[in-house]
């Protein structure tokens, strides 16, 4: 594979950190830049941006070709489906996500309405990377009803507001990183930036509250070393 890293002059290992700083804490691209900068690495926040955009969907792709080849024979129980309200230059758009019972994101889709039409575009192309689940559970948004009976999935629905609360809790680290952001300014860097959040995302999830002390940081250490060895 030809190296990524071959025309730039700063080493690998700060371009990835640098990248996972952006994209998995709310930190903006000048705070970057100053907690690089105590660690004696002089940048610009602009290039801390252009690292992003360059290296963001490569690393986010590596990530999802591995645990795509770890999920293939897992079954796939149960989905959690819900959409968030961005606003893109006063303009409403919808953010439809899409987790697992673990809370592993596995699809995020933008689009205009919020109407059947999207759900269905929406549903199929979680389906087609991940297979049909046993079940999904939604909101009782009427596009989402309608969406099931035309794809056949109408018996798997369910719907209930709290017993959605795996999809809504996942909502928040994105969020955070959103208003981080200072919002977005079109819908194609809204689809980029929310599909490798969810790589990112996925990758350094623990769920540390459900893991002892000592499993959590062998598992925290092995996902640092895993990604200092994206696009190695």
């Amino acid at each position: 594979m030809r190296n990524p890293f071959r025309y730039f002059k700063t080493s690998p290992e700060i371009i990835r950190l640098a990248v996972m700083m952006y994209v998995r804490f709310p930190l903006s691209l000048r705070q970057v830049e100053d907690i690089l900068h105590e660690r004696g690495i002089d940048i610009s926040y602009e290039t801390v941006r252009a690292w992003w955009n360059r290296f963001g969907p490569l690393f986010a792709a590596e990530i999802r070709k591995k645990r795509a080849t770890s999920m293939e024979d897992l079954a796939q129980w149960q989905w959690h489906l819900d959409e968030v309200f961005v606003r893109i230059n006063g303009e409403t758009h919808y953010l439809w996500r899409a987790v697992d019972h673990e809370g592993e994101i596995l699809e995020s889709y933008v689009t205009r309405k919020r109407d059947r039409k999207a759900a269905v575009r929406f549903l199929k192309k979680a389906m087609k990377r991940f297979g049909r689940p046993k079940m999904i559970v939604t909101d009782r948004l009427p596009s989402y009803r309608s969406a099931m009976k035309e794809i056949g999935n109408k018996s798997c629905h369910e719907t209930g507001r709290r017993i959605n609360n795996r999809i809504e809790n996942s909502h928040q680290p994105f969020r955070r990183r959103e208003r981080a952001m200072a919002k977005f300014r079109s819908a194609k860097s809204l689809q980029k930036f929310a599909a490798i959040h969810a790589s990112v995302h996925n990758h350094f999830n623990l769920e540390r509250h459900l893991i002892s002390r000592n499993n959590f940081k062998l598992h925290r250490a092995t996902a640092l070393a895993d990604w200092r060895q994206l696009a190695a």
